[in-house]
């Protein structure tokens, strides 16, 4: 013969749900917080910054980027940095930029004009930006 099946009210069991259900909501939060920390720090670190060096090149050179060239150079660095590039001539349209990948730093930038002989030293990778 078999036992028949006894249910037993322990109210101890239903507070450690709840105490347990309360942590799992809080590390939710915490998780959301964090996850939103980690957005925002990626998105940080996907954008482009100029040296002075870069800066005063862009000035004096006349060379202006617009939102779209913008992106389109955050993307080249993306693409070269899943490669392990760390210094990087990137090739958009008629212009060249020196950037150090790592620290998402554009060092120089060039345009046709001024590209003097047309060598590049000290660098790891080339990218083509779309």
């Amino acid at each position: 013969m078999t036992d028949p099946i006894r249910i037993h009210h322990n109210p101890s069991v239903q507070k450690t749900n709840s105490i347990s259900a309360a942590q799992s909501t809080t590390k939710s939060a915490v998780s959301a917080q964090g996850f939103a920390q980690a957005l925002e720090q990626k998105t940080r670190e996907q954008e482009i910054r100029f040296s002075n060096h870069a800066q005063k090149r862009l000035q004096s050179r006349e060379i202006q980027l617009s939102d779209e060239g913008l992106a389109r150079l955050a993307q080249a660095v993306e693409k070269v940095e899943k490669r392990g590039g760390k210094e990087s001539l990137v090739l958009m349209d008629d212009l060249a930029f020196i950037v150090n990948v790592r620290q998402r730093l554009v060092v120089t930038a060039l345009d046709a004009r001024e590209r003097g002989e047309g060598v590049f030293t000290q660098i790891d990778s080339v990218v083509l930006a779309d």
